[in-house]
């Protein structure tokens, strides 16, 4: 009876936890409705809300705004509305941060999250996995002697949240894993573990076997 339950259990739990977390984007992109006036929303012009249909509408507006900006006059106007921004006490500093975060994070040519590491923490012998973020900047590389990188520290079962460290590199290994199969890894508490293959056992193509003896 309960081997049953416990196997009911691994099928419906992740399948309950999907369905949750996709209600919660595509309620929460669904807000975007409440920007139009009253008198244009689906509720006021069928009698009754149309679920999804905001999540479409966000999705469009993302595609355009890409696509306005991407010809020289969409360019020049972005310029122009970023320098109206920075002007703004307060406002420009946090809009500044968030976006050099959204650049490393989501430009084609950032290099955040591209490596997992495997560093020591929170003490010596203790080893967790990390994703390198670059190399220490401003007037921290004064403070640092030797060649030293930026890493993510993630949490577990939840990932947004960790800790911004500075290793030597000496100290990180570089991990033969994808970062999405060491996310899973780390989410799963080390349930979902990689793929294991020994490398001690690769043989090198470029060394003859050994023949058996006669």
């Amino acid at each position: 009876m309960r081997k049953y339950f416990v196997t009911g259990l691994l099928i419906l739990v992740p399948l309950a936890i999907t369905l949750w977390v996709l209600n919660l984007i595509v309620s929460t992109m669904d807000q975007s409705l409440l920007l139009l006036p009253v008198a244009w929303r689906p509720s006021t012009l069928l009698g009754f809300d149309i679920p999804g249909l905001g999540t479409i509408l966000t999705l469009v507006v993302i595609f355009l705004v890409g696509l306005a900006t991407r010809n020289f006059v969409g360019n020049r106007v972005v310029l122009i509305w970023e320098q109206l921004l920075q002007r703004i006490p307060v406002f420009n500093t946090i809009y500044s941060s968030v976006k050099q975060v959204s650049d490393t994070l989501f430009s084609s040519s950032g290099n955040a999250f591209r490596k997992a590491l495997l560093v020591q923490y929170p003490r010596e012998g203790s080893w967790t996995i990390a994703f390198m973020t670059g190399v220490p900047g401003g007037d921290v590389r004064n403070h640092l002697i030797g060649d030293y990188v930026s890493v993510y520290v993630p949490t577990t079962p939840n990932p947004t949240s960790g800790f911004f460290l500075m290793v030597p590199r000496a100290d990180a290994i570089e991990l033969d894993m994808s970062v999405d199969a060491a996310l899973k890894y780390i989410v799963s508490m080390g349930v979902v573990t990689p793929e294991f293959f020994d490398k001690t056992q690769i043989i090198d193509p470029k060394k003859t076997p050994s023949e058996p003896a006669q």
